[in-house]
């Protein structure tokens, strides 16, 4: 007697549930993908219990006739697909074809139809995957898809279902989703009677649902992303940075208006944001990518959340670049609504495209070239500890050129403080902020017609000298003190592997490293930057960029961004340092000059303003 078996159709279907019925949100999700690819302009979804008491879907859609409505309990039954080249390109939200039969198997269905030509509909009643009876009734075009006791045959499933809460939370995901992926489409969610969300049908713009979706973590403009790359195509919206913190704003991710869960995307984004989002904040909004069908695979998962791309790192290198360029025109934006002084959007560098070093016969890194001698610029500089090392007739040309200049462009004010400074008084006048003053030796303080604004200024500074020493470094400009006794170091095997491996990008950061005899090396030029700083500090410092956690799993550019960030750390003003009044005003002043100026390099927001009315508000007048 065989021992292998057919299984009945009901208990083939329950275990079909097993996979496509998680919990009563998977009820939801398809019910309401029916409703959309049925063509229905406004869906009613109404639950009780958590949805397990009761799931209630109304559309306006094309409805069925009766022998759709049988046919749609069987399974594998669809009216999407009907041939094996159209697995390849799925346009549909639903096509497997086991949704229903799966549902009606654990609970007690009902299905309400009428199509737009028939003056009458049709009902049927399934119990727990038994088909009960099929009667002629009136009802409006459309259909209503009714589910009540889930899982009431299978209380092992049931009692493994969360919360109410959780289950409800779920559930508004789905919603949430459905009317950010279709703007123009109305859907109304009711729990246990009362509303919780309530989308207009047409005219509302994607912009605006995802305002209302995320309105209580918006309190900045959203940052538009757009942009196309032959077929491939990415648009949406991203919340500020400094607004991607709270627990239930999310990015949520649709690819041909299709909700999905993808790492790959999601890290595209993250990468594209770095530099402005702090340490354990994840990006918020939602990003939308349009491509051929053909060229994503959307049946590689039972609930149809994951997804695989055909040229998965044609689509990362996209949403790179789109995040990168809307967040430099987000800059450009900001600079003017914070300063009032519009300036030309810079579109960011790409790092990847960095000038390509000279070859040299070994790993040995090449000396930089003496530094640039450049007249007295405004921008507050670094320490003189880190003026880079040159010869004297050097300095003396400084002295010179800064003596020969016009009398309206006054030489630098020379001072106690370790900062070097020079204010043009015709950019002062012209300026929205006027300088105040500093608040606890940490903070610079600015007023305005609109409210004051209340600058950090270790991260405005460390922010600004980042962005320079990134544009040295990718024009291979980056200056580095040649030290007057080379310091010797011992390295351990993992610290020579990097030295032979990344030592032309080493020497790009200005340090001057060579064999010394066994596995010992000397330092000879470290980066001028960071000259106040002891050379043993410094190039262990690189070394725990190259083999610490922190490095790990980065691109060669982020890894080159993270050690100048930390470059730009050590050497920019610090907290509790006193500024004079001039100094504060320069700084200030190459801010309004500065393509990125809102966070550190670490993500810390910059500034922060109160508006008039937010203090006058304080004191109730």
């Amino acid at each position: 007697m065989s021992k292998i078996r057919i299984l009945p159709e009901n208990l083939a279907n329950q275990i079909a549930a097993g996979e496509v019925v998680e919990r009563p949100a998977s009820v939801v999700k398809e019910f309401v993908e029916n409703s959309i690819d049925a063509g229905a302009g406004r869906i009613i979804v109404q639950v009780e219990g958590g949805g397990s008491r009761l799931i209630r879907v109304i559309d306006d859609g094309e409805g069925m006739d009766q022998d759709d409505m049988l046919l749609c309990l069987e399974r594998h039954a669809t009216s999407k697909l009907q041939d094996a080249e159209q697995l390849a390109a799925i346009r549909t939200l639903g096509f497997r074809g086991e949704a229903i039969p799966s549902i009606s198997s654990v609970s007690r269905m009902t299905i309400t139809s009428r199509t737009a030509g028939a003056s009458l509909g049709y009902q049927a009643e399934v119990r727990f995957g038994v088909l009960r009876k099929v009667h002629e009734m009136g009802c409006s075009r459309g259909t209503i898809m009714e589910v009540r006791d889930l899982f009431g045959n299978v209380p092992a499933r049931r009692k493994f279902l969360k919360t109410v809460r959780t289950e409800l939370s779920h559930i508004e995901e789905i919603i949430v989703n459905s009317a950010l992926a279709f703007p123009s489409l109305g859907i109304t969610y009711t729990v246990n009677g009362r509303d919780v969300w309530s989308f207009a049908p047409g005219g509302e713009s994607l912009a605006g649902r995802v305002k209302k979706v995320m309105g209580r973590h918006v309190k900045g403009p959203l940052i538009k992303l757009d942009s196309q790359l032959g077929e491939l195509g990415l648009r949406g919206y991203l919340l500020p940075p400094d607004d991607s913190g709270g627990t239930s704003s999310r990015l949520r991710i649709f690819v041909n208006n299709r909700p999905v869960r993808d790492r790959m995307v999601s890290h595209g984004v993250t990468e594209g944001l770095h530099g402005f989002l702090m340490k354990g904040r994840r990006p918020a909004g939602a990003l939308f990518l349009d491509l051929d069908p053909e060229s994503v695979d959307v049946n590689v998962h039972p609930t149809k959340q994951e997804i695989r791309f055909h040229q998965s790192q044609r689509v990362h290198q996209l949403v790179v670049m789109t995040v990168k360029k809307a967040m430099g025109s987000y800059q450009h934006g900001l600079q003017y609504a914070v300063f009032g002084k519009p300036s030309d959007p810079v579109s960011p560098s790409d790092d990847t495209a960095a000038p390509v070093a000279e070859k040299v016969s070994s790993w040995q890194p090449v000396r930089p070239s003496p530094p640039q001698v450049e007249e007295p610029s405004p921008l507050l500089t670094e320490r003189p500890g880190s003026i880079p090392a040159a010869p004297l007739e050097v300095f003396e040309k400084k002295e010179l050129a800064a003596a020969e200049q016009p009398e309206s462009s006054p030489a630098p004010v020379q001072n106690s403080s370790p900062f070097r400074f020079e204010v043009s008084p015709l950019q002062k006048s012209k300026s929205r902020f006027t300088y105040v003053g500093q608040f606890m030796k940490s903070y610079i303080v600015c007023e305005s017609d609109e409210g004051i604004a209340v600058i950090d200024q270790h991260a405005a500074h460390e922010r600004l000298l980042f962005e320079r020493m990134k544009k040295e470094y990718n024009a291979m400009q980056l200056p580095g003190q040649a030290l007057l006794f080379p310091e010797i170091v011992e390295c351990t095997p993992d610290q020579v592997e990097v030295l032979k491996n990344h030592g032309k990008e080493i020497a790009r950061l200005g340090i001057i490293i060579e064999e010394f005899g066994g596995e010992s090396y000397a330092i000879k030029a470290v980066p001028a930057i960071l000259a106040h700083l002891g050379p043993l500090e410094i190039i262990n410092g690189i070394f725990d960029h190259y083999l610490g956690l922190p490095g790990k799993g980065k691109g060669a550019a982020t890894r080159v961004d993270d050690i100048l960030a930390v470059m730009a750390c050590k050497a920019a003003v610090k907290a509790h340092d006193a500024l004079l009044p001039e100094e504060g005003e320069a700084l200030l002043r190459s801010m309004e000059k500065a393509d990125v100026f809102s966070h550190c390099p670490h993500g810390r927001p910059v500034l922060k303003i109160f508006s008039e009315a937010e203090i006058k508000k304080w004191f109730h007048r």
